[in-house]
């Protein structure tokens, strides 16, 4: 296994980003002497791609990145190919007019131009607008206006969804150029060697994220050259990973999840990105991918490690040593499936689009079942309570006092949402989590989704972690259904596993299961066979099925496919 240690850095800031990550490196499985001894570095200037990412090019040939796809022949590219790609197409963009500080819309998918254009555009000085491609005309259009846009780089068959702004974008297209627009092609150079203009400031702005919106209208989350390459060295730890690893991350590009677990934190580490292309998820062909490509290190959301645990997983013949899951918490029974099978534990981590990692079960520490760890090095977590007071259970609030790098400059053009996100020194997530005597926390729910049912605090978390363990059950969403007397009660909106048709024996024994699983004040007392409303990054929205379910008048007839426990047990 090669070191990373053999790489010089190019300058004073990149010495100290190296001494930082390499201590992690040191320390991957000694998370005491990780959390005790690690220091953010804090320089005035850093330019991350051309500091630290084009000294590893220059003497680097191993791969940096491969894309794979069923059917298709794999595109590898090694990061000196990376270095120069970069730099090509930085110099072209310059050449077409593309100035320091323009925002660039990119909305690509799994493609080399995707890593192209971060990387070129971080050379530039440009801040990035990373875009899902299943964005229309009318979110895209309040992303161009509120990002100040300035440059759209896309693929062709999106550029119609761009049609009405003529003149004032720069518009270019990975594929054939339509009217009006550039060819990706035409606009990079044919010189090898950039040269930037000036230095990069830190706290100049990097990249602009617009959250998935599961509550409200999306934020403009600002990171900066500083919060996001540097602070995603707590993510790096958290992964796992060493020079030379193979790290597939199962992520939609256009997401921060996408940023982090393939593009900076394991580039931070000098392993090898493998983005995985395909029409229709097949977690049978994503497995397959993992033990073609010699995958070391697996990262995905509890929707894909849910539809593994359907499957003979003992029978996949894998490299995998790290196994990772994110975005959102990852149910205690999927965990314990996959550890038979292979014998290795997933990681929970939790960190969101305003952050890199906080929180984390990291390698060669004790997992306790349901836990998502300790706080990342780098990271001193408080839990606020109502009164503002830190306390065992509250709000999870990383402190500010401690200046921990990954923590956003703020939202975008917002001083309200900012200052109220940023109170007493604290930067206030909005998640409650509990912590116990040995410092593990555990999540309980976002701030809106907590409710009360009899007066009792009910973490939906926690009925959806026993609702899974349920063998008909692959997803469940639990919220507050009216109640005369209880006030609320707590109501399981489920989706059923291949092959299961919804009826009353179905609802019978899931509510049987919860019944002997739950305290009393916790049951489940209502069930609905539902298909899950859910942002396009994929979370679900309970905001949208509780404002439904509340809005119930209390004679309205039962729905199809939803079942009582009064009626049933």
């Amino acid at each position: 296994m090669p070191t990373a240690k053999s790489h010089a850095a190019d300058s004073s800031a990149a010495r100290d980003f190296l001494i930082a990550r390499d201590l992690l490196l040191e320390h991957r499985v000694d998370y005491q002497a990780a959390y005790r001894e690690f220091r953010w570095p804090r320089p005035v200037n850093f330019n991350w791609a051309l500091e630290y990412f084009d000294a590893i090019g220059r003497r680097c040939d191993r791969p940096a990145l491969r894309i794979v796809e069923d059917g298709k022949p794999d595109l590898s590219f090694s990061f000196a190919q990376m270095r120069e790609r970069s730099n090509r197409l930085a110099n072209g963009l310059r050449a077409a007019g593309v100035q320091r500080g323009d925002p660039i819309l990119l909305m690509l998918g799994n493609v080399p131009a995707l890593w192209d254009v971060m990387l070129a555009a971080i050379k530039l000085g440009c801040p990035i607008i990373p875009t899902t491609t299943l964005l229309m005309k009318d979110d895209l259009r309040d992303r161009v206006t509120r990002g100040n846009v300035r440059v759209v780089i896309t693929h062709d068959w999106i550029c119609e969804r761009f049609q009405d702004y003529g003149a004032q974008l720069l518009r270019i297209a990975v594929g054939s150029a339509p009217a009006g627009w550039r060819s990706l092609n035409q606009v990079t150079s044919s010189d090898a060697a950039f040269r930037a203009n000036r230095k990069t400031a830190s706290d100049e702005t990097l990249l602009l994220y617009f959250t998935s919106g599961t509550t409200a209208k999306p934020k403009l989350v600002e990171h900066t050259h500083i919060s996001y390459p540097v602070g995603h060295l707590s993510t790096m730890y958290w992964l796992g990973l060493r020079p030379g690893d193979v790290h597939l991350n199962v992520s939609t590009a256009g997401w921060a999840k996408h940023a982090w677990s393939s593009f900076f934190a394991p580039w931070n580490a000098e392993a090898t990105v493998i983005a995985y292309n395909y029409e229709r998820f097949d977690p049978r062909s994503l497995l397959a991918q993992v033990v073609r490509c010699d995958v070391t290190s697996l990262c995905a959301p509890p929707t894909v490690w849910r539809a593994f645990v359907q499957l003979p997983l003992q029978t996949y013949r894998t490299q995998l040593r790290e196994l990772l899951s994110a975005g959102e918490p990852l149910n205690p029974e999927v965990i314990a499936r996959v550890r038979d099978a292979w014998g290795i534990e997933i990681r929970d981590g939790y960190g969101q689009t305003e952050t890199t990692l906080q929180i984390g079960n990291f390698p060669g520490q004790r997992i306790k079942p349901g836990s998502m760890g300790k706080p990342a090095p780098g990271y001193r977590i408080d839990l606020i309570d109502a009164a503002g007071a830190a306390r065992d259970e509250g709000e999870v609030c990383p402190n500010l006092a401690d200046t921990p790098v990954g923590v956003m400059a703020g939202y975008r053009d917002d001083p309200d949402r900012t200052a109220a996100a940023m109170i007493d020194r604290h930067y206030h997530t909005g998640d409650v989590a509990t912590r116990d005597a040995e410092g593990y926390f555990t999540y309980v729910g976002r701030n809106d989704d907590v409710f009360k049912s009899s007066d009792y605090r009910i973490s939906p978390f926690e009925l959806e972690s026993i609702l899974i363990e349920h063998e008909a059950v692959v997803e469940a969403a639990v919220v507050p259904s009216p109640h005369q007397r209880r006030l609320s009660v707590p109501k399981a909106f489920v989706v059923l596993a291949a092959g299961t048709a919804p009826s009353k024996e179905v609802a019978r024994s899931i509510l049987e299961h919860c019944r002997a699983r739950l305290s009393p004040f916790k049951r489940i007392r209502r069930i609905e066979f539902a298909e899950l409303p859910k942002t396009v990054s994929g979370k679900i929205r309970r905001v949208e099925l509780r404002t439904a379910e509340m809005q119930r008048s209390g004679d309205e007839p039962r729905r199809a496919h939803e079942y009582w426990e009064d009626d049933l047990l």
